[in-house]
């Protein structure tokens, strides 16, 4: 007496038949077909080396010596710093002139329906502005462009959404911070080291303010850095 299974076996032998003569695609499993995101540990191995393309070095702090420059790689520029953290942009609860001693309330870069951006929101770095040192804009960066911060284990996607002073580097709004587990606080949270920035050349997130976009277009452009570096 034929058990089950061996009675089904003709019936799966004619069905895989049947679609390998239609040329119907293979099913795969959801995780086999979405790719992995690159990892801290990956993307970090590609800044083992600067190659410096930053007329200088960048402070972290106004008044400390400098000492960041602004590395160049395919594709993209990075540093290494620290995180401050930039509060500006629309007003909240979290970022007002009450919490932050500095607060403006205007960003360099604006949304879609031209406000400010959403510093307690939005992730976004600041990167200084148009300078001797290092000009942004002769790298293909500009407003909305996609940047991997890196803290730890931990990568967040975040958006280039402010200038910041021509000799200060290591920014990012009060969501970047809060993301990576680092204290939000604008008066006084941040990380006094141990952050990296990649900014990709030639990204643009749109809307600006979309940060599932700079996700996707973010870790795209990682593994597209992985491959190339």
């Amino acid at each position: 007496m034929l058990t089950h299974a061996r009675r089904r076996l003709p019936l799966l032998i004619l069905g895989t038949f049947v679609l390998v003569t239609l040329g119907l695609p293979a099913v795969r499993p959801a995780a086999a077909r979405a790719a992995t995101p690159p990892t801290a540990e990956q993307l970090l191995a590609k800044l083992a080396h600067c190659d410096q393309i930053s007329n200088g070095e960048f402070a972290t702090d106004d008044g400390e010596a400098p000492s960041v420059p602004v590395c160049g790689a395919h594709g993209a520029v990075f540093w290494q710093a620290d995180m401050d953290i930039d509060c500006d942009g629309q007003t909240t609860d979290a970022c007002n002139s009450d919490t932050d001693p500095w607060y403006q309330d205007d960003t360099a870069f604006h949304q879609s329906d031209g406000q400010p951006l959403d510093a307690a929101g939005l992730p976004y770095v600041v990167i200084p502005q148009n300078n001797d040192i290092f000009r942004y804009s002769d790298h293909d960066i500009d407003g909305g462009a996609v940047v991997a911060v890196i803290h730890g284990d931990q990568v967040e996607y975040a958006v280039f959404g402010d200038t910041g002073p021509k000799n200060i580097i290591g920014e990012s709004s009060y969501a970047t911070a809060d993301a990576l587990g680092i204290d939000p606080d604008p008066a006084t949270g941040g990380a006094d080291s141990g952050v990296s920035y990649i900014v990709f050349e030639g990204t643009q997130v749109d809307p600006i303010e979309s940060h599932d976009q700079a996700v996707a277009d973010g870790q795209a452009a990682a593994q597209r850095f992985l491959a190339d570096n």
